[in-house]
């Protein structure tokens, strides 16, 4: 069409005006009045290499420009409107909706939908202006999300990997009643583990990790079917009634007690000595976790107490672990967001803190609730662990020494038996052997999610 080859030549609709014509709303440069009027039904096809640009500044008369084509028509200039007058007048503006002004550019002049802004275009193109202005908002969301996978998994991997030696000696130091030696402290801990690796290996400080894997997956699974075949709720609503906690944590009782016997097998992994234990199979707790249940295959003494006089002591410490974590995570996290929402209102906030505000306050509160928990209720935990071995023929390493084994040879009769007698025979802090060992764990936690908001805060910093 005319307006084709005027626009490769230079002249743009902005001068039709200047020619003196009525200048429709095509901005063809011709008067609307031509010899061969097009109807107005007829839909003009966009000319083929388009770009939207270059119908400013025109430096070609009207002149030379209708002396060239003397006898086209371009009266059909309603139905080029939409695409020859309303040029993009800055990067991006393609992205714009109908009836939306994009910012001025460069010198500012009238904006309407029939006739385009007056200043120049810039030169650099839309299509890659455009582009380049939405690079950064998508590479910041991308890290954004990266960054809270990358926490998530620090996270995890801190509780479940970095922190399963310290979870190992803790347990031995737990059952091992006959040490002199309680450990109170991080500092003997460290000692004697560095004796373990020393003498044993490596694999010391690491065994039964897959265990623990399977029966966090035996209790998830459990939780999940008896919620989908009971009425127990699951998850507890905002407007709860106490009818609708005490179902809840039915079915977290009826799930501790599905998961005891695994739980069992994979404390005996965890506590057993390197020393005279055989290379055993990752199923090896499934199936040690089976046999405890109906009795076969698996060597025990007449010592060992029946699962029905486990589940009490097994579901109370996971019960209250539940409740107090919950409580504890709530609280937290209320007095975090309040001080996010109050420093929010103070100044504004970068990307970079609302990510962190983001990920963060959930992960903190999940740690003061863990480490709150599993100090309260460390000496139950104490007793049941020392239940749950008895009767096992588990042979331990010696806490006291490092290069020695021991039998576990108790004779509880029962969760008040073992109280009095650990509180006799061993005193108060018989109850917190192994202490020094949570301390390790947490600190450990602790730089962790720490290191992390730093690498991520300074990854945002600088994608910023």
């Amino acid at each position: 069409s005319g307006c084709q080859i005027a626009s490769r030549r230079g002249g743009g609709p902005g001068r039709s005006r200047e020619a003196g014509g009525r200048g429709g709303p095509s901005g063809c440069g011709l008067r609307v009045g031509s010899r061969h009027p097009a109807p107005s039904a007829m839909h003009p096809r966009r000319p083929d290499g388009f770009d939207g640009l270059g119908y400013r500044g025109g430096a070609r008369d009207e002149q030379g420009f209708g002396g060239a084509f003397p006898a086209r028509s371009f009266s059909s200039a309603s139905d080029l409107s939409h695409w020859v007058t309303t040029p993009p007048d800055i990067p991006g503006s393609r992205n714009l909706h109908w009836g939306e002004k994009s910012p001025p550019y460069g010198v500012p002049g009238p904006s309407t939908p029939l006739e385009g802004p007056a200043e120049e275009p810039f030169p650099g193109g839309s299509s890659g202006g455009g582009g380049g202005g939405g690079v950064p908002g998508q590479s910041t969301e991308q890290l954004n999300r990266f960054a809270g996978f990358g926490i998530g998994l620090a996270s995890l991997f801190t509780e479940n990997v970095l922190a399963h030696p310290c979870i190992v000696l803790r347990r031995q130091c737990q059952v091992n009643y006959h040490a002199r030696h309680y450990h109170l402290t991080p500092f003997t801990v460290i000692n004697i583990m560095y004796s373990f690796n020393k003498t044993q290996g490596p694999r010391a400080l690491w065994k039964g990790m897959g265990s623990t894997f399977i029966v966090q997956g035996v209790t998830l699974g459990a939780e999940g079917i008896i919620s989908e075949f009971t009425p127990l709720p699951r998850e507890i609503s905002h407007k709860w009634n106490p009818k609708q906690i005490g179902e809840h944590l039915l079915l977290k009782s009826l799930t501790y007690m599905v998961a005891m016997p695994f739980y069992s097998a994979s404390l005996i992994e965890t506590v057993q000595s390197e020393i005279i234990r055989d290379n055993t199979g990752i199923l090896e707790c499934v199936k040690e976790g089976i046999g405890r249940v109906i009795g076969l295959g698996v060597p025990h003494s007449k010592r060992l107490l029946p699962l029905l006089s486990l589940i009490f002591p097994t579901v109370l410490h996971g019960v209250l672990h539940y409740i107090i974590s919950s409580i504890i995570q709530k609280f937290v996290l209320l007095i975090l967001k309040r001080k996010t929402y109050s420093s929010h209102l103070a100044e504004s906030t970068s990307p970079m803190q609302s990510m962190l505000d983001a990920y963060f306050p959930e992960l903190i509160a999940n740690f003061a609730a863990s480490l709150c928990s599993d100090v309260i209720l460390y000496p139950l935990e104490t007793v049941l662990h020392r239940l749950h071995i008895q009767g096992t023929r588990t042979i331990i390493d010696n806490t006291d020494l490092g290069y020695e084994v021991l039998p576990i040879n108790t004779q509880y009769e029962g969760m008040r038996d073992c109280i009095n007698t650990i509180r006799q025979e061993e005193g108060v802090l018989g109850f917190y052997k192994g202490f020094g060992a949570v301390i390790i764990q947490y600190t450990l936690h602790a730089a962790v999610l720490q290191i992390t908001k730093i690498i991520y805060s300074t990854l945002l910093q600088n994608s910023a």
